[in-house]
């Protein structure tokens, strides 16, 4: 499989030095801008699958007419909670 290329990127010379400051060793700057990448790519695709379950859970809800207030929920979470932790 044939490798891409990402385009460079212009920072400010701090940004540059902070990163450098906190390479670990043996790690490139390379290495650690695809770390960085491969990281935030996956966090913004859990948020968008985090965002489309809202909807649809909201859908659902407008559909069924069934809500349930913010501290109904927070009184069973914390049941759980207290549960698991006697």
């Amino acid at each position: 499989m044939k490798t891409a290329t990402i385009p460079a990127l212009r920072v400010e010379p701090q940004l540059r030095d902070a990163v450098e400051g906190v390479l670990a060793e043996g790690e490139t700057l390379s290495s650690f801008m695809e770390e960085a990448l491969k990281a935030n790519i996956t966090r913004r695709q859990h948020q968008q699958a985090f965002i489309a379950r809202g909807l649809e859970s909201a859908a659902i809800a407008r559909q069924n007419q069934e809500y349930y207030s913010a501290e109904s929920v927070l009184d069973e979470l914390q049941a759980m909670l207290d549960a698991a932790n006697p």
